[in-house]
């Protein structure tokens, strides 16, 4: 009797994981998965992805040699609105004369529950197109149809690319929780591909060795008098390693403030070709190290030899380097000249696209066209001057040797003051004020000899934003005052940006709204196009939304429209670091008038917060004198990246920080 028990108990949980085990394999979406109303780890999600399985193997075809063949098969459940836009994919691929891939789309399907039953909805063609991403790459997308809350999607494609070199990346997450994702790879004997996993959990990995057999056809025509052709066959034996990634049920990545790129703390596999080993062949390596990757960029056509180009400019560089005597009045001189009369035409790259002859006689070009041509330029003047490799904010953090970490270069001068960043693609950059597109950790200096180093892109200087405030609060608590705000080095350029291509009328629009609906007039603007001087906003305003009456008496932020009301972290635990991009210094002198008849009946209390290893520190002090109250706030970060061990230190920081800026002064009448 016991054995049976047994028997039908283990038949019953038999019975109820093979219903509740998911098939990972299309075509067999299941009533209980268009059931599920909320994922059941994350009720907040609003889609995730049940599974997506990807291969990338490198295979023989006759007459091509090896090529690398990648197949993903995805299954995504949407649950709510916000979702839908999973329903749109996208394949990023090469489209030009150096690499041509193909891209294919297949099976893909809408499922949904209709009076119990499982109705499913084709892709058509017109739900397919074809997208120019830029000069070398393209987009292959998919629009999934009839696609609801409750919907699943399911989808494959496959990528040809015509060579054995390239293994895709892989993320195991994504902005949504993933269920279960499986990547394998299958590679020859004849090629070392380095691995390398980032993010903060991993997958488990497994190896097996399998036994391959290429088969090579070979045609060979006779010389005689009757012309004839015959066939033959090799067989060539090999090993082929195959690995297997497997990750289940990791969390969504969720953008919290002040990151840098989530994708560079998303847990995902990246490989590049270290070695390739053919019979008869003398082993060939590739990018192993920076020193090797930096000198293979270097030695490219359309990077090293354009930086020996000089004829093209010479005779401008002397006409505006004349009476240019100093170090700094040539460094200033040429990036102006840069800036002024070569634009950038919004493509990335450390490749020069039209060349910089072409670029500064059109007038136009990308990245490298621009600020390979202001190196060339500086060097020719005298100055220490050489590339720097970058990897934008966008394209995340190069963590290991290879040629696709970087897509962006600048120049940097070697001074006695240490080194000069220079970048001629932004009208409001200024020497060592980058755009904030390139401040991503560190870039690589290139020398002539081919050697390089680690450049340090974060600012060490802090951005200062100096407000200078005096008003006046009636006794119906109607304000009325004067701001006067100044910015230096990246505020300034942020400001600058912010006025740029806004008419003045919008912009002030938007100020009003934006701070309590204010009225402004006697408004000024200093320094705008100063670039090396700080900027200077100054106006006029009065506000009837600014302070509360309630029982005769007036309740007022000191601030006003410039007090914090919200802490910008707010997770429980951060694994990734807090990146602000540049240390600051905010600077607040206050001065408030409050009306006859009325004394203070209480204020904020002054404060103090230092944080560890000098990392930040908020002051706030308030003084009375008569009917004028006198406040002093200091609001500074010195680190531009703080560690994710800094998180609690932070989020404890802005908590009391808000807390501060939003407690009250109360005016009572006398």
């Amino acid at each position: 009797m016991k054995c049976i028990k047994i028997i039908c108990l283990l038949f019953l949980v038999l019975s109820v994981s093979k219903t509740t085990a998911q098939e990972f394999k299309l075509g067999k979406v299941s009533v209980a998965e268009l059931q599920e109303r909320a994922h059941p780890k994350d009720t907040s999600a609003v889609a995730a992805i049940l599974f997506k399985k990807g291969k990338s193997r490198i295979e023989y075809i006759q007459n091509d040699g090896f090529v690398m063949v990648t197949e993903v098969e995805t299954r995504i459940k949407i649950y709510k609105k916000e979702g839908y836009e999973w329903a749109t994919q996208k394949v990023y691929y090469y489209n030009n004369s150096n690499l041509s891939e193909k891209v294919r789309f297949e099976d893909a399907v809408t499922y949904n529950l209709v009076n119990g039953s499982v109705e499913k909805t084709k892709l058509n063609s017109e739900g397919i197109f074809d997208e120019n991403f830029n000069k070398v790459r393209a987009i292959k997308k998919i629009t999934m149809p009839n696609v609801k809350e409750g919907s699943v999607i399911e989808y494959k494609y496959s990528i040809r690319t015509p060579t054995d070199r390239l293994i895709r990346d892989w993320s195991f997450q994504e902005s949504i929780p993933v269920n279960y994702s499986e990547f394998v790879t299958y590679i020859p004997e004849y090629y070392v591909f380095n691995s390398r996993q980032k993010g903060y959990i991993s997958p488990k990995v497994s190896t097996q060795l399998n036994r391959k057999t290429i088969t090579i056809v070979s045609k060979e025509r006779s010389e005689s008098k009757n012309t004839q052709t015959s066939f033959s066959s090799d067989k060539i034996d090999y090993s082929e390693t195959q690995t297997t990634y497997v990750a289940q049920h990791f969390p969504a990545m969720k953008e919290e403030s002040f990151v840098n790129n989530i994708d560079n703390y998303t847990s995902s596999v990246a490989h590049e070709l270290a070695v390739t080993n053919f019979p008869n062949q003398l082993p060939k390596s590739y990018s192993t190290n920076w020193n090797a990757v930096v000198k293979t960029i270097y030695e490219y056509d359309d990077f090293g030899p354009e930086l020996n180009k000089t004829g093209y400019f010479e005779a401008d560089l002397k006409e505006i380097l004349n009476g240019k005597n100093t170090e700094n009045e040539k460094i200033l001189a040429i990036l102006n000249h840069v800036k002024s009369n070569v634009k950038w035409n919004e493509y990335f790259g450390y490749a020069c696209d039209n060349g910089v002859k072409k670029a500064y006689k059109e007038k136009s070009g990308n990245i490298a066209d621009i600020n390979l041509m202001m190196t060339a330029m500086l060097r020719s003047a005298g100055l220490t001057a050489n590339p720097v490799l970058v990897s934008t904010r966008a394209n995340g953090i190069a963590l290991f040797p290879n040629r696709n970490a970087y897509n962006y270069v600048i120049a940097a001068v070697e001074t006695a003051n240490g080194n000069v960043l220079l970048d001629a693609s932004d009208q409001f950059s200024t020497p060592n004020i980058l755009p904030f597109r390139a401040l991503n950790w560190q870039g690589r200096l290139i020398r002539k000899d081919g050697s390089s180093d680690e450049v340090n892109l974060m600012p060490v200087k802090p951005s200062m934003d100096n407000v200078f405030l005096s008003y006046t609060v009636d006794a119906e608590g109607k304000v009325l005052g004067k701001s006067r705000r100044q910015y230096t080095d990246y505020n300034a350029m942020i400001t600058r940006a912010n006025f740029n291509g806004l008419k003045e009328d919008d912009y002030l629009e938007k100020l009003e709204n934006q701070n309590g609906k204010i009225e402004i007039s006697e408004y000024a603007r200093t320094n705008v196009n100063e670039l090396m001087s700080p900027v200077v906003e100054s106006y006029s305003f009065v506000g009837n939304n600014l302070s509360e009456v309630i029982g005769g008496k007036i309740y007022l932020s000191p601030m006003l429209f410039f007090a914090n009301d919200k802490n910008p972290f707010n997770q429980e635990v951060r694994q990734y670091p807090v990146d602000f991009g540049f240390p600051f210094t905010d600077k607040y002198s206050i001065a408030i008038t409050i009306p006859e008849g009325f004394t203070v009946e209480s204020l904020p209390t002054p404060a103090l917060i230092s944080m560890e290893n000098n990392v930040g520190i908020f002051k706030f002090d308030i003084a009375v004198k008569g009917n004028l109250l006198q406040l002093s706030i200091l609001k500074q970060i010195n680190e531009p990246i703080v560690p994710a061990e800094g998180y609690e230190m932070l989020k404890e920081y802005y908590t009391t920080l808000v807390a501060k800026e939003s407690e009250k002064i109360v005016l009572k009448r006398i």
